[in-house]
Parts: structure tokens; C-alpha cells; sequence
């Protein structure tokens, strides 16, 4: 069997959604100390609905796939959908990942979640989790 699926691998040389959102109204950036990536999510968000995306990642295959697939499962989706999102459902939408490398899905869901928190911060609006 493959390290990793085709999705993955597809993400990886693919990555959808790649650069600045000049426009953003909300931007969410972590990193993981022990692996060294670093994930920043721009989101722009109208009318409670994430019209636009866009990410810039720092750090391994795993890292970028699951920063693409994770802007996929979130554009056009209301914002209750969204802060919904986990790792798991990033995961599974690249057909797995090798155990060492799920850390890369929980960063991508909270870069995504620190972006709602930035949202909330400008806007006083809460977003609900």
C-alpha cells in the first residue's frame, strides 16, 4: 500500500486555493513547534458565508494537502458549517493520512478555527462552535 492516497498526492503537487487573500476579512496563522510547519488561512466572509479562501503553508506534502483540501470542504460554506470542521473530516477527505502526519489535519482545522476567532475579533460577530 501507498504512504499516501492519490487525494493526498493530488493536493500536494494540486494545491487549490495557494496565496494571499488581499481582501480578507479574517486570517488565522498556526504552527507546530515540534514539525516545524506554519499554516495561515485567509478567509473572506459575506453575509456568514465564506465566499472566498486562500492559504499559505510552510512545511511537508501532508501540511499542503491538507491545507487544499481543507479550503475545499470550507469555500461558499456558512460559517456554521464551518467551525465545525475537524481534522478527521480533513482526513478523511484526502482518504487518509499516515499516523505520523494527522497532526497536519489538525492544523489545518485550526488555522481555520483561529481565523473564525480573527472574524470575531473585527466583527464582534460570534461565530458559532
Amino acid at each position: 500500500m501507498a504512504l499516501y492516497s492519490e487525494k493526498v498526492m493530488d493536493h500536494f503537487r494540486n494545491p487549490r486555493n495557494v496565496g494571499v487573500l488581499e481582501d480578507a476579512n479574517a486570517v488565522g496563522e498556526v504552527g507546530n513547534a515540534k514539525c516545524g510547519d506554519i499554516m495561515k488561512m485567509y478567509l473572506k466572509i459575506e453575509d456568514d458565508v465564506v465566499q472566498d479562501v486562500k492559504f499559505e503553508t510552510f512545511g511537508c506534502g501532508s501540511a499542503i494537502a491538507s491545507s487544499s483540501m481543507a479550503t475545499e470542504l470550507i469555500k461558499g460554506k456558512p460559517l456554521s458549517e464551518v467551525s465545525q470542521l475537524t481534522n478527521k473530516a480533513v482526513t478523511e477527505a484526502l482518504d487518509g493520512l499516515p499516523a505520523h502526519k494527522l497532526h497536519c489535519s489538525v492544523l489545518a482545522e485550526e488555522a481555520i478555527q483561529a481565523a473564525l476567532q480573527d472574524y470575531e475579533t473585527r466583527t464582534g460577530k460570534h461565530v458559532q462552535a
